[in-house]
C-alpha cells in the first residue's frame, strides 16, 4: 500500500488539483464543467485557499508527486434552489462545514485515501471551533458514493423519495468527533 502525502494545498498545487476536480465532473458526473455548479473548480484558491475557515487538501501518490486526490471544506451550507428549502435551513451558512471536491483519481481508489482526506476535514472542522454542523451532498448514480458515505455518515434527506424525484441527490450529516 503507498504512503500518500495528505497535505493542505498551496498555490503550487492548484493545477493539479483543478485537473483532478475537472476530470470528475467530465468522467464520473458526465455533466462537464457547469459554471454555477463548479466556479470553485476553476479558482479553488479563492474558494479554499483565501477564506481562513476553508480548506482544500491534496494528496500527493508518493511514487511521482502527482495529485491523485481533494477535498475541500467551506462554511457556505447547501444553498435552496437547487437543493430543498429544509435541507437548507438546517445547514445555515456560517455554522454548517460542507464537504466538497472528494475525488479521488480511479487507479488510487479503494485504498483508504478517500476515508483519510474525510478524517484531516473533519479535524479541520472540529479545530475551528464555530462549526455546528458538517454536510454534504452526493450523488448516487456514482459508483461506491452512497455506500461510501453511508459508511461515515448520517443520511438525513433521500431526493429520490421526493414526491417528483428531485435532483436524485442524497445529503448527509457527517459528525464532528468533539
Amino acid at each position: 500500500m503507498r504512503d500518500y502525502s495528505i497535505r493542505a494545498a498551496g498555490p503550487d498545487d492548484l493545477d493539479g488539483a483543478r485537473a483532478v476536480m475537472l476530470d470528475t465532473v467530465y468522467r464520473d458526473f458526465g455533466t462537464g464543467y457547469v459554471p454555477r455548479w463548479h466556479g470553485d473548480i476553476i479558482d479553488p484558491a479563492a474558494a479554499y485557499l483565501t477564506p481562513p475557515r476553508h480548506t482544500l487538501l491534496v494528496a500527493v501518490d508518493p511514487d511521482g508527486g502527482e495529485i491523485v486526490a481533494t477535498g475541500a471544506l467551506d462554511a457556505r451550507g447547501p444553498a435552496h434552489p437547487p437543493n430543498p428549502r429544509h435541507i437548507a435551513e438546517r445547514y445555515p451558512s456560517g455554522e454548517t462545514a460542507q464537504v466538497r471536491r472528494l475525488y479521488v483519481r480511479p487507479e488510487h481508489r479503494r485504498r483508504g485515501l478517500a476515508r483519510r482526506m474525510v478524517a484531516e476535514l473533519l479535524t479541520f472542522a472540529a479545530a475551528d471551533g464555530t462549526y455546528r454542523a458538517v454536510y454534504l451532498h452526493t450523488d448516487p448514480s456514482v459508483p461506491g458514493a452512497e455506500a461510501f458515505w453511508r459508511s461515515l455518515g448520517k443520511l438525513v434527506h433521500d431526493e429520490r423519495d421526493d414526491p417528483d424525484g428531485g435532483n436524485g441527490v442524497l445529503h448527509f450529516e457527517l459528525p464532528m468527533g468533539r
